[in-house]
Order: structure tokens, then C-alpha cells, then sequence
């Protein structure tokens, strides 16, 4: 599912010294620095900073960031952080930017395990001393800040039990909520930010049995409004990950000018995941492999990193 091609021997002291090596000199060697990168896992990403930081005296992501510049500098930066931290500077990034990008805490909270999301929360404590819950609580408001705290503040149930009753009698309530236009009832926050994944999915698919669409498609009703909005993504992100990604993907393409940060958080944090199942289903939609589509809309060497991860190197 992954898309990276990793050097299974690589040695990390060695790659610390071709990096190091590649920071100095008349200008940086991006090349060089793709060609390492790109080809580590997440543990092989790990021993390299810890080899930089022991020969050289200096932290290797700090060095990229003097080094770099731009969206290469972007994703670099952040394909080399530790998965936890990762998340948690992309929150607080999507948290503090001037149009927030509710997106990010969604992802994080309904992608992740309990134990990951334990991790990024930890991790945003660690770096920036205030809890993820303090800064979603200090951005937001009234109904939208309830839904977003709810989903980070819940360690849900991991179990593939599923309460058939119970998902009836909760798609009936979530149905009520609709057809009276109380979105923000509490029930639907209980239940959406509460339940285990697989009786969530149980519920909602037995609101699509009984109603013929899907939950989400009545709460288009109320698109303009911000919580309604938000409280859609998430159903969408939870109910069917590989085709929400897909769908940013897409609309970070499409749109008149590409949106390289969202680009950049999809293909950095699920290449060591579901990467290749998301360019299978981009394709399925689209008709035109992941890969083209990115090295049409990106350039230099930016682009040789993105195609890099996505397996693709030219």
C-alpha cells in the first residue's frame, strides 16, 4: 500500500555524510538529497537525524530549512519529521493559518488509531506546551468547537464488534436530527465523535439501507454553514478514507492554481501507508495516473520529490 522504494541496507552514518555533504558547497544538491530522502522509511529517516546530530553537532531538519526554500523546503521538512510530530505541526499549522484548514484535525482524528493520536497529542504538547484540545477550543466556537474537540479529546474503541440494534436505533436518531434540521443536536456529536469505527460505518450504513443516500448527502442542505460543513468531512473522512484523500487530491489539482500544501500533507503523511491505493482509486476517477497529473501541475525539483515518494522517479 505504500508507495516509497526503500533501500533495505542503507546505513544511516553514511547517508548523514552524503547530506551533510549536500549542504555545503556552492548551493545545495537537492538531487542528492532526493535521492537519499526519498528512498527511507520512517525508522531509516529517524537513525539519520540521529547520525547527523552526533557528527555534526546540528539538527538535520533545522540545516533543510536554511537550506531549502519554497514547497521542496515544505515537504522536506516535513517528510522528515518523526510521523507524531508531523501531525502535530501540520494542526497547528492548519490551526493558526489565517483561514483555518479544519481539514488537517479531521484527518488526524479520524485516520489515525488511538495509540497515533495519542502520539500527535503528546508530540503538540511537547513542542509548542499547550494541549492540541486548548488550541482547536481557543480558534473555534460554540458548535464547531464541540465537534473538533470532541474528535481529538475520545480514545475510541479499536474492537470489530458491532451492535446491529444499536446501529438501527442510532441511524433513526441521526435521521430524526435531519429531517428536523438540528444539525448541531447532541446526539449526532455523541455519536459521531464516540463510536468505534466499525459500528459508526454500521450505523451509517444502515441510515443509506433505510433512507437510499447516504447521511452526508442530506446535510448538503446547510454547505454554507461552517459547522455543517466540517461535521460532512468527517463523516466522509471516517466512512471511506482512500476516496477522501482522493477527493483532495483532485480539488487541489482541478482548482485554478494548484494548492501545493495540501498536496504536499496528502502524499507526505499516507506514503508509508495507503498511497498506492489512493493513486488506484485517483485513477479509477480521473482516468489519468496520480503520477501525471502531479508532474503537470508541479515543477523543478519539488516535483522530482513529490513523483520520488510517489514511487516514480523519473
Amino acid at each position: 500500500m505504500a508507495t516509497i522504494v526503500t533501500v533495505e541496507h542503507a546505513h544511516p552514518g553514511v547517508d548523514a555524510e552524503l547530506l551533510n555533504k549536500a549542504c555545503h558547497g556552492w548551493g545545495t544538491d537537492e538531487k542528492a538529497v532526493i535521492a537519499i530522502l526519498a528512498h527511507r522509511n520512517a525508522t531509516q529517516r529517524k537513525l539519520i537525524r540521529e547520525a547527523y546530530q552526533d557528527m555534526y553537532d546540528e539538527d538535520l531538519v533545522n540545516r533543510f530549512e536554511h537550506e531549502l526554500s519554497g514547497d521542496l523546503e515544505r515537504a522536506v521538512y516535513r517528510w522528515n519529521l518523526d510521523p507524531a510530530d508531523r501531525n502535530a505541526v501540520l494542526a497547528s499549522v492548519a490551526i493558526h493559518k489565517e483561514h483555518h484548514d479544519y481539514r488537517v484535525i479531521i484527518e488526524v482524528s479520524c485516520t489515525l488509531s488511538p495509540e497515533e493520536l495519542a502520539d500527535v497529542k503528546h508530540a503538540y504538547h511537547c513542542r509548542y506546551k499547550r494541549s492540541l484540545e486548548e488550541d482547536i477550543a481557543s480558534h473555534t466556537s460554540d458548535d464547531l468547537r464541540k465537534l473538533l474537540v470532541g474528535l481529538v479529546s475520545i480514545h475510541r474503541y479499536q474492537g470489530d464488534e458491532v451492535n446491529l440494534k444499536l446501529a438501527k436505533s442510532e441511524s433513526s436518531i441521526l435521521r430524526n436530527a435531519i429531517e428536523e434540521k438540528t444539525f448541531n443536536h447532541e446526539e449526532i456529536l455523541r455519536i459521531i465523535t464516540t463510536r468505534s469505527k466499525p459500528q459508526l460505518m454500521a450505523t451509517l450504513n444502515h441510515y443509506k439501507d433505510e433512507h437510499g443516500c447516504n447521511m452526508t448527502k442530506h446535510l448538503k442542505d446547510d454547505r454554507d454553514n461552517e459547522y455543517t460543513e466540517t461535521l460532512r468531512t468527517t463523516i466522509r473522512c471516517m466512512s471511506d478514507p482512500i476516496k477522501y484523500f482522493e477527493k483532495v487530491i483532485r480539488n487541489t489539482i482541478k482548482n485554478s492554481g494548484t494548492n501545493e500544501d495540501a498536496l504536499t500533507r496528502v502524499i507526505v503523511t499516507r506514503a508509508e501507508k495507503d498511497l498506492e491505493i489512493i493513486m488506484e482509486q485517483y485513477y479509477k476517477r480521473n482516468s489519468v495516473p496520480l503520477d501525471q497529473a502531479i508532474a503537470k501541475e508541479t515543477s523543478g525539483h519539488y516535483k522530482k520529490f513529490l513523483l520520488a515518494l510517489l514511487g516514480k522517479d523519473d
